[in-house]
């Protein structure tokens, strides 16, 4: 899986998607927000399913944007309904520490066979109650967990160990990624899948030292062209 894109610009998913580098895409309401969609779930589901349809057959998570239960498994039902490779993704809990989206999350797998990608989980422990619950996802805020002083390596690493132990299937998505560095690292934990931003995807494919041996090969063809077909005096 590796790298899902962090957006909700089509035309970043689709220069990145033609690359072939990405594996699916993840979007929030803020993420829709800041690319300018509005007027409620209308003008979610048209981004939505030109998204879901550019990347087929990889999976897109769209989020539920209330906090109220039979309005969570409404829209989980609406969005599942876009299309077969949409992730519903129902944070971990409550707004306020309210307990009952894993018992939402729950229900949803197994009654409603939607994948869901348990989502704003801060730690391990989280995460392995969700899988425990059923999700296919559950996404890990690896960013976040390193700004609070820890190494969300350690994290990863339990978790993964847990999710093996107890052959438990859900995914483990490591995302609030803030630089390159994080990539590699939280891959090499254990991390199924990375979320970046296009930013922090462009920057790892650019280097500073290739522009410069690209700029010189170039320029040394140049000069031997040159030099293979000298200008004759007239």
């Amino acid at each position: 899986m590796a790298i899902y894109l962090d957006t909700g610009n089509i035309s970043e998913i689709e220069r990145f998607h033609r690359m072939g580098i990405i594996r699916g895409v993840t979007t929030n309401p803020t993420i829709l927000l800041s690319e300018n969609i509005v007027g409620g779930l209308p003008g979610i589901k048209t981004r939505i399913k030109d998204i879901a349809r550019l990347i087929d057959p990889y999976p897109l998570s769209v989020e539920v944007t209330t906090p109220e239960r039979e309005k969570v498994i409404q829209q989980a039902l609406e969005f599942a309904s876009w299309a077969t490779n949409i992730v519903v993704k129902v944070t971990i809990h409550g707004p306020n520490g309210e307990l009952e989206n894993v018992e939402i999350i729950h229900e949803l797998e197994t009654q409603h066979h939607i994948h869901i990608n348990a989502t704003a989980a801060m730690s391990a422990q989280q995460c392995f109650l969700a899988a425990l619950a059923g999700a296919s996802y559950t996404s890990l805020f690896a960013g976040r967990i390193n700004n609070m002083g820890y190494n969300a390596c350690g994290e990863i690493a339990r978790l993964r160990k847990l999710l093996d132990l107890f052959d438990l299937k859900t995914q483990i998505i490591a995302g609030s990624t803030r630089e390159v560095l994080n990539v590699l690292e939280w891959l090499e934990a254990g991390a199924h899948v990375i979320t970046v931003v296009p930013k922090i995807l462009e920057a790892m494919l650019v280097h500073p030292y290739t522009k410069e041996t690209v700029q010189m090969f170039l320029r040394d063809a140049a000069i031997a062209e040159t030099k293979a077909h000298p200008k004759v005096e007239r």
